[in-house]
């Protein structure tokens, strides 16, 4: 199913207006869900819009959106009143500083979107301006879902990425984190030296495609064998075993890394021209131990063969 965008507007860079569509980059769907049902006879249970001062059930017409303002005091806010509520980010994603791209602490992103151009008059504007960002982020705001958004836009392959952003406020700091406290502020040079080269041992190219969710595979299997109505066998949990001699757990985790990439011993099949020349050799061996006239027989045959 091909994507469907969830925003549309403007890329604004200065004095240039993109028109731009905003799509998700990232896609829950695979995702195991579950319903909430009755245990007895196993119906889904319906969410039923009740209040309790008329003891009624409501339509969705009856129901309104209300602040509370202090308790049980409320505000009504109308969609009217909502659709008073236009910054500029609310149609033009403005952005208004750019830094390098590694500038951003990955601590802040929070989703993923991708932007495209609206329509093919503005494909052409839209190339230049995302390789005229190569290696740089340009921040900016953009109001979605309800609330406005402090966003990152990347250049990335034919088009541009663009990360919604927590605000600073919203990240804590390490320092509210009592237990690292206990984290001791100088180590053995000895044991660094050994734990990296325990991790030196597991470097190499990163592909996130070789990882998969084990947890929703496992969920699926539950599912099925409840489904085909078999057994669910339940695996051996396995209790990580204490560390009581950093050292010792360092040389083994090293030991069992380097024995398992050790290629194991095989016998290599002799290929056609390995196993023809002892052959060759044997048969000139036994002309050489001949007689004069069984040499020149077989010289006569080689001759003979070449003809």
């Amino acid at each position: 199913m091909a994507a469907r965008p969830t925003w549309k507007g403007y890329l604004k860079v200065s004095l240039v207006n993109i028109p731009v569509r905003v799509f998700p980059a990232t896609d829950s769907a695979a995702t195991i869900s579950f319903n909430q049902l009755h245990e007895e006879c196993q119906s889904r249970l319906q969410q039923k819009k009740w209040c309790p001062k008329c003891s009624r059930e409501l339509t969705s017409t009856e129901v309104v959106r209300g602040y509370e303002v202090e308790k049980g005091r409320y505000v009504v806010v109308t969609d009217d009143d909502i659709a008073k509520v236009r910054p500029e980010s609310t149609r033009v994603i403005n952005l208004d500083r750019f830094a390098d791209e590694k500038a951003i602490d990955p601590i802040y992103y929070e989703k993923a979107y991708y932007l495209a151009p609206d329509g093919d008059v503005a494909g052409e504007a839209f190339a230049v301006m995302r390789d005229g960002m190569t290696g740089k982020a340009g921040i900016g705001k953009l109001a979605i879902h309800g609330r406005e958004y402090l966003v990152a836009v990347q250049p990335r392959e034919r088009g541009f990425v663009m990360y919604t952003l927590r605000q600073a406020a919203e990240v804590r700091s390490m320092a509210a984190i009592e237990e690292l406290d206990r984290v001791p502020t100088k180590i053995k040079p000895q044991e660094a030296k050994l734990a990296k080269q325990v991790i030196e041992t597991f470097e190499g190219e990163l592909d996130l495609k070789e990882y998969r969710d084990e947890y929703q595979a496992e969920l699926r299997r539950v599912i099925d064998a409840k489904i085909a109505g078999q057994e669910i066998v339940t695996p051996v949990e396995q209790t990580p075993a204490k560390v009581v001699d950093l050292m010792e757990a360092l040389r083994k985790s090293l030991d069992s890394v380097s024995a398992g990439k050790k290629k194991p011993a095989h016998a290599d099949l002799p290929t056609a021209k390995a196993v023809a020349a002892p052959k060759a050799a044997k048969v000139a061996k036994a002309v050489a131990e001949a007689s004069p006239p069984a040499r020149a027989v077989a010289a006569g045959g080689r001759k003979r063969a070449r003809l």
